[in-house]
């Protein structure tokens, strides 16, 4: 084993055992090299005021070189910011100004010890480190039955996870805390869980009241005492469009330095809260009362980018930067947020018709960017298939039952007909005539 990774292990195991415990094979093994290529730059940036001939860039005028013809679409930005790799964590002025952004959505994160936010190539990528970090062969990784597949693929397929799956809601249509908990504790003989709460749901559009946020950490904090070590995920994609009464933060405030058995990971990113899916910029901080300990596990995440991405792209990080820094942006975050939250309450307003009744009910839904039908009468991927063929609407087939509709990109006037095409595609399979 490298000496720097040994370093680093026996900083995180005098910190918590319990979180060494926690890393996969690779997470044990993995480390940032500091005495490489990045390293040796570094210190020629700061040293080398003459020649510094070290990194694989190219310059011009002590400036980096540059295509006009790239350039020239970009002028509003300073080549420095656009074109020099960024660091493997992420533009530093970025990390502290999305730390800053975390603290005032998330009151609960107060007093507690954070990690700086690492920046990750969005929201997939940040999901990836985790499950390299901490997934191997066979351990538990356990997730509702209304998920987004790509989970499957990354804790799974690429890293041997074993999927265990609960049912999202209760009797009551309320988040089945108490399926949560039986499915970690399940667990008890293999001494570790992978929880991955993944709010607003994808694809449901659900987010749990504060009252049901309670009974999830509860089970969380049941099962940690029963000796279980939880690595609690928080997939926050769509973090702050919350319509109505929920949970209008992430758990991993109140996760922090909850139980010595669990460590929160908070992931997170602009692709989805600020409208930027192109530009690929997420985070991903993690919670310990022991900054030592915090320090070695950033150093394991930049080994990880290192050794996939080397580092994220510099011109998006700038982008989402400076959006942060303007005066204007809150307010035209606001005028989005208003916009997805109408169409929100108009699809719940349209669906309690009662016509709808004899063909489908809707799941829960108070937030983000879908909502899911559960068909009654049709197979989903057959009206699927129907809608696209007959009537050029697409939506998402998932299992037997359920439909996924985007409202985020329907226009609120075309919503009314988009529904009534579903309905009439039910209709149409069935023969029963449309009212």
């Amino acid at each position: 084993m490298h000496p720097l990774c040994q370093q680093l292990n026996d900083t995180i195991q005098r910190g918590n055992p319990n979180m060494f415990e926690m890393l996969s094979d690779l997470g044990r093994l993995i480390y940032f090299p500091k005495e490489g290529i990045l390293s040796q730059s570094a210190e020629a940036a700061k040293k080398a005021t003459k020649y510094n001939a070290t990194i694989g860039t190219a310059t011009e005028g002590n400036k980096p070189m540059y295509l006009d013809v790239i350039q020239s679409k970009l002028s509003a930005f300073a080549p420095k910011d656009l074109y020099p790799y960024a660091p493997p964590a992420g533009k530093p002025e970025l990390r502290t100004a999305w730390k800053v952004k975390m603290e005032k959505e998330n009151p609960s994160v107060a007093g507690k010890k954070l990690s700086n936010p690492i920046v990750t190539n969005a929201l997939t990528h940040g999901l990836s480190i985790v499950a390299d970090l901490f997934v191997g062969p066979g351990d538990a990784v356990i997730i509702p039955d209304k998920n987004w597949e790509n989970y499957e693929l990354t804790f799974g397929i690429r890293r041997g996870g074993e999927l265990v799956y609960y049912p999202l809601y209760n009797e009551q249509k309320k988040f089945n805390a108490d399926a949560l908990f039986q499915a970690l504790i399940a667990q008890k003989d293999k001494g570790k869980a992978v929880v991955v709460l993944n709010f607003p749901n994808n694809p449901t559009g659900y987010t749990p009241t504060v009252a049901e946020g309670d009974e999830i950490i509860s089970a969380l904090t049941r099962a940690a005492d029963q000796g279980i070590n939880i690595v609690a995920v928080l997939d926050d994609a769509y973090f702050s469009l919350f319509f109505e009464e929920s949970l209008h933060e992430s758990l991993f405030g109140k996760l922090a330095q909850l139980h010595e058995r669990i460590l929160p990971i908070k992931v997170d990113g602009a692709t989805k809260e600020e409208y930027v899916w192109g530009f690929r910029v997420g985070f991903i901080t993690y919670a310990h009362e022991d900054q030592a300990l915090l320090d070695a596990l950033e150093q394991k995440t930049m080994g990880i980018i290192r050794a996939t991405i080397s580092s994220g792209p510099h011109p998006s990080q700038t982008f989402v930067l400076q959006a942060l820094q303007d005066p204007a942006f809150e307010e035209q975050k606001q005028a989005k947020f208003e916009i997805m939250k109408s169409r929100g309450q108009r699809v719940k307003s349209i669906l309690n018709n009662e016509k709808f009744i004899s063909v489908w009910e809707y799941y829960p839904f108070n937030s983000g960017y879908f909502m899911c039908l559960k068909l009654k009468t049709v197979d989903a991927e057959t009206l699927r298939q129907h809608l696209l063929n007959q009537y050029g609407v697409g939506t998402i087939a998932l299992g037997e039952t359920d439909l996924r509709v985007a409202f985020s990109c329907t226009e609120e006037s075309q919503l009314d007909d988009l529904f009534e095409l579903i309905y009439q595609g039910v209709c149409d399979l069935t023969g029963v005539p449309a009212v």
